[in-house]
């Protein structure tokens, strides 16, 4: 039988986060309760007016032709209206935005529009796996930027001087800069000033810039994550991604969005003129109710998100786990307690599976800066997440362990 090589997946790792799932899968059909608190996967149902909207057009059969690989118009309309009513940034529908089958394949194959075998991309570690791998599923090469100091901690003029300084350290110069704020995994924040250093930067150094902007609306004490596109001349160099998924709960219907630089839009649809034709249209007209449409669930959401986040960091707290409140995002991220730290992020989450029935993401799955730490993801309700919390500290009781810190 031939040996065939497929020299794209051999540049991608093993899938860490499927070892734990794995694992969690073998428990569960054992018949041990396993609070998942890994994927970021929302639990929290789509609001009732969209999902009727769905029905409604579904029945519609001239909804189930082919759609545009663009979106459609009314679509790109409401994101351009949710731009301004929330950032007060101006965008044309027809030029400046188009749609994706969620952020992940707009990413994925913008990397593949933009990047040349050899092309260099600054990306930050650690980082949610898309973003580095979509330049190296392209054929490019990333340059890694640590986004946390060694003591575990953000700070945005030391990270802006990492870019700058790894961009004048590579040859060849990179050609784009992802950026993820609020940030996952590790719930970093920046204000606007940030990303004013980074647009002049980009327009001096002819640096394209990519900006996930998946958790624009979950952020908590009075934060406002700031959009990229409100910094003046941005969209000369810069486009955003934004995605329905996180904000009403609709993680499984696909739909982000990219928005910003005409030039590199046009050379996105070009792309997926040839890969996809779009969304189903009666989610995309649902979308436009989402967009559109009453937003009391948004603040409704938000409210749940910070309720079990409020619970999650007092129980680690209580039990000896110092973790610090994230100001954003649908996770915290902790760092594992010096006496485990040795066993790295994939051996802890083990422990804390077997022992403490909880399921966690490993911080390696996110880049090699990321094996000190885990990602709890707030996809349970609060009573499950004390449930959790007594877990660990059951398996932190199991070793001797109490009032233990990092």
């Amino acid at each position: 039988m031939p040996e065939f090589q497929f020299a794209r997946i051999d540049r991608l790792p093993p899938y860490v986060f499927a070892v734990v799932n794995e694992l969690k899968m073998k428990l569960r059909r054992a018949g041990e309760d396993i609070v998942d608190l890994g994927m970021g996967n929302p639990d929290l149902p789509t609001p009732k007016h969209i999902v009727d909207k769905l029905c409604e057009a579904a029945q519609n059969p001239k909804n189930h032709r082919y759609s545009q690989t663009k979106g459609l118009f009314k679509l790109r309309e409401a994101l351009a209206l949710w731009y301004k009513r929330k950032y007060q940034v101006d965008l044309d529908p027809e030029t400046e935005v188009i749609t994706t089958i969620g952020s992940k394949e707009g990413l994925a194959h913008l990397a593949l529009t933009l990047i040349n075998p050899g092309d260099v991309a600054i990306v930050p570690t650690p980082a949610y796996p898309i973003h580095p791998y979509s330049i190296i599923i392209a054929g490019g090469d990333v340059r890694n930027v640590p986004l946390l100091t060694e003591e575990g901690k953000f700070d945005e003029e030391l990270f802006f001087e990492s870019i700058v300084k790894a961009y004048k350290e590579s040859w060849p110069r990179p050609k784009v800069l992802i950026l993820n704020f609020p940030h996952n995994p590790t719930t970093a924040t920046v204000d606007l000033p940030f990303f004013e250093k980074v647009v002049d930067f980009a327009k001096d150094n002819n640096l394209i810039v990519i900006q996930d902007l998946a958790y624009a609306e979950i952020a908590f004490d009075g934060y406002v994550p700031p959009s990229i596109l409100q910094v003046k001349g941005a969209k000369d160099v810069a486009v955003e991604f934004y995605s329905l998924s996180k904000t009403y709960s609709m993680a499984g219907w696909r739909v982000g969005f990219a928005a910003g630089n005409s030039q590199i839009i046009h050379a996105l649809y070009r792309m997926k003129s040839y890969l996809d034709y779009g969304m189903f249209q009666p989610i995309q007209i649902a979308a436009i109710i989402a967009l559109k449409g009453d937003q009391s669930c948004v603040e409704e959401y938000r409210n749940i998100y910070q309720k079990r986040r409020d619970t999650l960091v007092r129980g680690l707290n209580r039990i000896g786990w110092p973790v610090e409140s994230p100001k954003a995002t649908m996770f915290v991220w902790a760092k594992i307690p010096e006496k485990f730290r040795s066993m790295g992020s994939l051996e802890f989450a083990k422990m804390l599976l077997l022992d403490g029935k909880v399921a966690v993401s490993p911080g390696v799955g996110f880049g090699e800066y990321g094996d000190n730490y885990v990602r709890f993801a707030l996809v349970e309700n609060e009573l499950r997440i004390k449930q959790a919390v007594r877990g660990i500290k059951r398996a932190f009781e199991k070793y001797g362990l109490r009032n233990i810190k990092v």
